[in-house]
């Protein structure tokens, strides 16, 4: 069977269940796996920590648990039966990945990210119940040991720094690939260009302050 032949008998099976992800909107299976792994190529480029989309990686758990239960019933040596397993472990590498970026990103930004500020992100709204909980206490057991290297007895320009300057943060003028999902009109891509309308499908290089809120409505992707 050819692979576009096994993911599209993979998504027909995804399919066949819909997922209630809120009180509002009743999804797929499939639709949730299409939004995590964009949720994912996002979170993979994106230079700042985005919000959270733990809903969608419960959601798939779920439904791979649920799909695992089936697959019991299927005959040893199934061809479509060991393509489904496979294909099942694509997406738990996907959850794997995601995650894993947003506690590289955590542990990077960690100060960044639990100092409120005026001029910034609200990035704690991003975390998840337990990402915050985790950005506490990984800030609090940093903060220790600087403590216990006796960071307190160093010279008065060394120990006197101001943490919001020093600490690393992200670089929002980085430039990366984005896709429009979404038609924009008069979207200012360039201080020195003209605002021009972006079709959907067309592709761009551009700096990321200036998509990302476009990104975070879901009007354009990250490739």
């Amino acid at each position: 069977m050819a692979e576009s032949e096994e993911r599209e008998s993979f998504s027909e099976i995804l399919n066949e269940s819909e997922v209630n992800e809120d009180d509002e909107e009743e999804v797929t299976a499939a639709e949730v796996l299409e939004r995590l792994e964009q949720a994912w190529l996002n979170e993979k480029f994106a230079p700042e920590l985005l919000e959270s989309k733990v809903e969608l990686v419960e959601c798939m758990l779920d439904q791979i648990k649920e799909m695992e239960e089936n697959l019991k019933e299927a005959e040893k040596g199934d061809l479509a039966g060991s393509l489904h397993r496979l294909e099942i472990q694509r997406i738990r590498y996907v959850i794997s990945s995601y995650l894993k970026i947003r506690l590289k990103k955590i542990e990077k930004y960690a100060f960044h990210i639990m100092e409120p500020s005026l001029d910034k992100t609200d990035y704690i709204s991003h975390l998840s119940a337990e990402e915050h909980v985790y950005a506490k206490e990984y800030c609090k057991n940093v903060e220790d040991l600087l403590k216990s290297l006796a960071l307190d007895h160093m010279p008065p320009n060394l120990s006197s720094l101001d943490k919001k300057k020093s600490v690393p943060q992200p670089n929002l003028d980085s430039y990366l690939f984005m896709k429009v999902l979404q038609p924009q009109d008069q979207v200012e891509l360039d201080p020195d260009d003209q605002p021009a309308d972006l079709e959907v499908g067309a592709q761009h290089l551009v700096r990321y302050s200036v998509i990302a809120p476009l990104l975070e409505k879901g009007a354009v992707a990250l490739i």
